[in-house]
């Protein structure tokens, strides 16, 4: 058989019985023509993972649901959390702002003999997370027994104030009501409501003069189911409370006759023993 001039060059050739003729192979395109010198590390094609490698990555129906479960299990839980009372407010003060403020005072005169000692000055609303924020500034300042924490505040959370007393009186720490100025000179100011808790728990107990001591009966902050109860249990904890301070009871039942601020005179809060140590003028 003969191929005709005008066939294509890379007509197959195939007899009945012989085997199909393949074309001409074309070059690779990784080898060198034979007018060039061929390179000395030809190009190698990149190398790829096998494809079962990939299929190893691909997450299954199953495990996508067990990890949306678990997800949705914890949104539940913080969002539980959150719904609870005050816990919002915890989280807000841990995290976003404090609502209470404090300045360490090198040399405050808080007994105006010229002497000073390192103190620590407070001041804004007892918050749902003042505690544990006042734990964390008390060992920023560094205060040693015998310093004195500075309140100014008007009140506030009534378990807060009396854990913050207790930290207070756990580092041998005293108590005084007013604010210093850089130079240590200290001006009188007013501890009211929940601030009072506070200021019992110091070991020692200034009275600054001028400065005021308000009391008034504390009432549950949300809704109970019996207003009664709950108020005999808050009364209950604040004697044990001031009791363990060693205040008088008698501070109790100053609380519990009005609703509004008493503003107690320093001989009623010396009477209580509410103040351990008046300072006047000199």
């Amino acid at each position: 058989m003969s191929v005709d001039d005008g066939q294509d060059e890379n007509f197959h050739l195939k007899s009945p019985t012989g085997p199909r003729v393949a074309p001409p192979r074309q070059p690779s395109p990784w080898q060198a023509p034979p007018w060039q010198t061929p390179p000395q590390h030809a190009p190698r094609p990149p190398d790829h993972p096998p494809l079962t490698a990939l299929r190893a990555f691909k997450p299954s129906f199953w495990s996508v649901v067990i990890f949306t479960l678990l997800l949705s299990g914890v949104g539940i839980r913080a969002y539980r959390d959150l719904s609870r009372p005050g816990a919002w407010d915890y989280w807000r003060e841990t995290y976003v702002a404090a609502s209470m403020t404090a300045t360490v005072i090198p040399d405050a005169d808080i007994e105006r003999t010229g002497r000073g000692r390192r103190a620590l000055a407070i001041s804004g609303e007892i918050g749902a997370a003042s505690a544990n924020w006042l734990r964390d500034k008390l060992d920023e300042a560094k205060l040693a027994p015998g310093d004195v924490v500075l309140l100014s505040s008007r009140g506030g959370s009534l378990n807060q104030a009396a854990i913050m007393g207790e930290i207070i009186r756990s580092r041998g720490l005293s108590t005084a009501v007013g604010t210093a100025d850089a130079a240590g000179r200290v001006s009188p100011a007013r501890c009211a409501s929940a601030c009072v808790l506070v200021f019992a728990g110091g070991k020692t107990r200034y009275g600054v003069e001028d400065s005021l001591l308000g009391v008034h009966r504390f009432t549950a902050t949300t809704q109970v189911s019996d207003p009664i109860a709950e108020a005999q249990r808050i009364s209950g904890m604040v004697l044990h409370y001031m009791t363990k301070m060693g205040v008088s009871s008698t501070v109790v039942e100053a609380m519990s006759q009005t609703a509004d601020i008493r503003w107690l005179s320093p001989k009623e809060a010396v009477a209580m023993n509410l103040i351990t140590t008046p300072i006047g003028r000199r």
